[in-house]
């Protein structure tokens, strides 16, 4: 074949195209239905049950609506599952995504800040600055960004800071913040490159934190210092505690001590061996808050500590990417859910490692590992607690074959407790770092 497409080409892919079998059958029905909906495959449907032989009863689901909170949400939704055990909880009792998204997106213009001070020298040309400029701050994050938030501030009741129009529906925001971020980073650089002292720079950043800040306290409502816990538990009892704050509510109701919880990813590939430590540069949302730290294990020990989780009845934080081989109305994540290969007669398969290097494939969502059907010790299927939603899924959880999970999970936090002894040997190894545009960096 000659460079350029060419007329006897093209007669030569319309006959290959006239001689492929039905033919005309398959176009009528792509062109009505689209690929997906033509090559949807009923026996995975029907395979995917939401049954299983580990079910852990959380609540109702979560709605993060027009926001990209998925990781937070899913996050405050293990700490919530436990509380409403320990406490006898409503079924739609949840934690306020809005109050970590107030301080979660201060911390990140800040975070920007430092990172264009830092980069102030390098021209927009390169490639770390122009990474920084593409997207100085979203919504989405890591387990151990929303760790840092919580440690530093503390959680409260959704009915304390409840949802408001931008926290539900964030783009406005975002797109106001950013261009914020950028016009305050020309000004950052200047400062640098004309030798300003640093006293001079961070005034100046103090100045562009505190319009940050009350960008987001017109938008998401300002965040309480104190505030009574009101309630009624399942059996009707009625309880009121006053003048908490967002910290002693963290100690006192949620309890728990965030570093027994550690990021497990699986990343198959050649650049990552597994059973090290990786974390990734100018990734992260607190400064010197906690580091972004994934330990990578091959995908049978991915399973096994999942399992052991979900068998001592703790939900999990997980993150994969969503939008591959799934149906969002119907909750289906399959690998044989649609049938394309078949349908359009072309080779579509990549492998795991293939995926990521070729960017094919990396984490966009976080959610919560409900459950799990195990058969004969081995697991088929997975539940999994979504944030969007009860009019999606089975009232808002997705069934999720144990094949999907294979190929496109990357991510879960699990107790340290549950891992072998040569793994926890490691936690505490010096970190591999891996570029910022790495697609281990990928935010949920």
């Amino acid at each position: 074949m000659t460079k350029a497409i060419n007329t006897t080409e093209l007669n030569k892919f319309k006959d290959s195209f006239h001689k492929t079998t039905k033919h005309d059958v398959i176009e009528r029905a792509v062109t009505k239905n689209g690929i997906f909906a033509t090559s949807e495959n009923y026996k995975s449907i029907a395979k995917m049950d939401p049954t299983f032989s580990i079910d852990i009863d959380t609540g109702k689901v979560s709605n993060q609506k027009q926001s990209g909170r998925c990781w937070m949400f899913a996050a405050l939704n293990t700490m919530r599952h436990d509380l409403r055990d320990r406490f006898s909880l409503p079924d739609d009792f949840e934690l306020s995504q809005n109050f970590t998204f107030f301080w979660d997106k201060l911390e990140k213009a800040n975070y920007f800040y430092e990172n264009i001070l830092t980069t102030a020298e390098l021209p927009t040309t390169d490639r770390k600055v122009a990474w920084l400029l593409q997207t100085p701050q979203q919504d989405g994050g890591q387990w151990d960004m929303i760790v840092s938030i919580i440690e530093k501030y503390g959680v409260v009741p959704k009915s304390v800071m409840p949802e408001t129009f931008s926290s539900s529906a964030s783009r406005e925001f975002n797109a106001t913040l950013n261009l914020k971020l950028r016009k305050d980073a020309t000004r950052l650089r200047e400062l640098v490159q004309a030798g300003e002292s640093a006293e001079r720079i961070a005034e100046t950043k103090e100045k562009m934190l505190d319009e940050v800040y009350r960008l987001a306290s017109y938008s998401f409502g300002t965040p309480p210092e104190t505030f009574d816990f009101e309630y009624r538990d399942k059996d009707k009892n009625y309880h009121i505690e006053r003048d908490l704050t967002p910290k002693t509510f963290l100690e006192k109701y949620v309890g728990w001590n965030l570093n027994d919880y550690v990021s497990i990813i699986n990343a198959p590939t050649t650049d990552k061996p597994y059973n090290h430590i990786y974390t990734v540069e100018m990734l992260g949302n607190v400064v010197d808050g906690r580091e972004v730290r994934h330990l990578n294990v091959d995908m049978d020990m991915f399973r096994k500590l999942a399992i052991k989780q979900l068998e001592s009845g703790e939900s999990i934080w997980f993150g994969c990417d969503v939008g591959q081989e799934s149906d969002r109305q119907k909750g289906i994540m399959d690998t044989e859910l649609y049938k394309k290969e078949e349908l359009l007669d072309i080779d579509l398969s990549m492998s795991k490692a293939e995926r990521l290097e070729y960017g094919e494939s990396l984490m966009t969502h976080a959610m919560v590992l409900t459950g799990v059907d195990l058969v004969e010790g081995q697991p088929t299927k997975w539940k999994v607690e979504n944030s969007w939603g009860p009019k999606v899924g089975t009232k808002g959880f997705f069934v999720m074959s144990d094949d999907w999970m294979e190929e496109f999970c990357y991510q879960i936090v699990i107790n340290k407790k549950f891992l072998p002894a040569e793994l926890q040997a490691v936690l505490d190894e010096k970190a591999t770092v891996l570029a910022p545009w790495d697609p281990m960096g990928s935010l949920a």
